[in-house]
């Protein structure tokens, strides 16, 4: 409603300042308050052929357009200076009604026109070789920029354009972490498209151009977290489908500790026990904690994730065994699905880390056994070739209450990664009853993603103020995992993902790298939805 209240305003001041603007160049000022006439006969001001504002029409493509047609309407009553035509980008009204208020600026005429004629006569002297004419008309020329202000201009250009573009239409990510491993690499630059599944509006207003959430060497944030906007989707191209990568912001991600190696959410830092582990591999987490550093983050300035969809709302989701069944059914499995295996090799036989490496085997060991390894079932049998006697089995995986969503020792204690669930997503719509025994499932969507006013008091339930055993979902959620199952930190940990949350679809790999910078070449312009 924000964004829309915006517009209307904004249009409202578009056509008043053309109102007041139009009769400076012989138009009624009555034409500016007819919805395309006004575009029309503002086309024709500047130079443009009044099929040129069907451009308008068009999402993202529009605000080029319209900008372009603000800076040549403005230069067209000879504002020419940088900050007259910037301020034609910033907020057109404004100046439209600054020009039209000073009894000094006249309409000199189309400056596209003009400005090709003036060309034509310079091209004209240069192809007469007349030299005198030529240096008289580039001298003089009335629409010479300096050289500052052609860098300023065409840099400035290059960062908007490339800001809009990535803000709603493709932007480029890299895997930093094995949590795909086998399907999406650690060094693979991918391109997710944001139309695929609905263009999310900015919500974040103010903040650093190409940048996401923070500023390099800094180490502090890249926005303002005020003013902001509330969250609206344009229509989607296509829905989100169970087994393809989806890339999201993490949703637990609202508040977190950031170290140079990554973020921590509150929950990983819940107990003591957990600081300890952390800090074990993270000195920097303690210190953090200790300091109370904790960063909160709006839903769009997140840390971006991309993990594979296996269930969508509405769905019943359960691990028997690390298969997952969706409603009863087993799912079909990724083709490179990683497990952790501990690998026992008989007496005096040791495995080469270059064969290893030469299968694909990932070259980071588990750290608490060096005969552990992160293997797909092609590299499993690999393995197992070199000498019948080699055992390879699956790594134990622990139960972990406190450490698996939705935290809670009491209600949920038999679950692990290998053997989870059985756990229904929510969908838009749909009304559950609340009990003691499954409101840790709830309690996060209820209260932080759908922005409710939420307490327990005394064994009951109170949603805005309201008693109630009843709550209706405003949105639908998905669950993400990581294909290298034993080595990824995804909705088994942090719950569900809302729809809000979804940031696009990837689409290929367009660079790749291994370990070491060499550059993996074959994965180069391959698909980056694999199944």
């Amino acid at each position: 409603m924000t964004i829309l209240i915006f517009l209307i305003v904004s249009y409202i001041l578009l056509c008043y300042t053309l109102s007041l603007l139009f009769p400076k160049a012989g138009v009624p000022a009555n034409k500016a308050w007819i919805p395309g006439v006004n575009f029309a006969e503002w086309c024709k001001l500047i130079g443009r052929k009044p099929t040129h504002a069907l451009w308008l029409l068009f999402p993202v493509v529009n605000i080029f357009i319209f900008c372009g047609m603000a800076v040549d309407l403005v230069r067209s009553f000879r504002r020419l200076r940088f900050r007259e035509t910037a301020a034609a980008v910033i907020y057109a009204p404004a100046i439209f009604f600054s020009i039209a208020k000073n009894p000094n600026d006249k309409y000199h005429g189309p400056i596209l026109i003009e400005e090709k004629e003036y060309q034509d006569k310079i091209n004209q002297a240069l192809a007469d070789k007349n030299d005198y004419e030529y240096k008289k008309l580039t001298a003089n020329n009335p629409f010479k920029k300096a050289v500052w202000r052609e860098w300023v201009e065409s840099l400035v250009f290059a960062v908007f354009a490339a800001s809009f573009i990535r803000m709603f239409l493709i932007e480029a990510y890299v895997i930093p972490t094995p949590s795909m491993e086998g399907s999406l690499n650690v060094g693979d630059f991918l391109f997710v498209s944001k139309a695929n599944y609905g263009i999310r509006t900015p919500m974040t207003v103010l903040s650093l151009p190409l940048l996401h959430n923070r500023i390099p060497f800094l180490n502090t944030e890249s926005y303002l977290k005020e003013p902001s906007l509330k969250y609206h989707r344009l229509p989607a191209l296509e829905e989100i489908e169970k087994g393809k990568p989806i890339v999201f912001n993490w949703p637990v991600g609202d508040s977190v500790y950031i170290t140079p190696s990554r973020s921590y959410y509150v929950g990983q830092v819940s107990t003591q026990q957990d600081i300890v582990n952390f800090a074990a591999d993270d000195p920097d987490l303690v210190s953090q904690i200790k300091n109370h550093k904790l960063v909160t983050r709006p839903i769009d300035k997140k840390d971006h994730y991309i993990k594979r969809c296996v269930a969508t709302a509405g769905d019943t989701l359960q691990v028997i065994d690390r298969q997952i069944y969706i409603n009863g059914v087993p799912e079909k499995n990724p083709t490179e699905m990683q497990f952790l295996y501990e690998v026992k090799l008989p007496t005096g036989l040791t495995l080469s880390r270059q064969k290893l490496d030469e299968w694909g085997v990932n070259g980071e060991d588990f750290t608490r056994n060096p005969n552990a390894f992160f293997l797909n079932n092609r590299e499993v049998e690999k393995i197992k070739s070199i000498d019948p006697n080699i055992k390879v089995t699956f790594y134990p995986q622990e139960i972990e209450p406190r450490k698996l969503f939705p935290n809670d020792p009491k209600h949920f204690n038999q679950w692990s990664v290998d053997n989870y669930g059985p756990i229904w997503i929510p969908k838009k719509g749909v009304t559950v009853t609340l009990t003691p025994e499954n409101i840790a499932l709830y309690r996060r969507i209820i209260n932080v993603y759908e922005d409710n006013d939420y307490e327990e008091k005394g064994g009951k339930f109170y949603i805005n103020g309201k008693e109630t055993n009843q709550y209706t979902f405003k949105q639908d959620y998905y669950w993400a995992m990581g294909d290298n199952r034993h080595n990824s930190e995804d909705s088994r940990m942090w719950g569900f993902v809302p729809h809000d949350h979804i940031v696009g679809k990837p689409l290929f790999i367009f660079f790749s790298k291994e370990n070491g910078g060499k550059i993996n070449w074959n994965r180069i312009f391959t698909s980056a939805n694999k199944q």
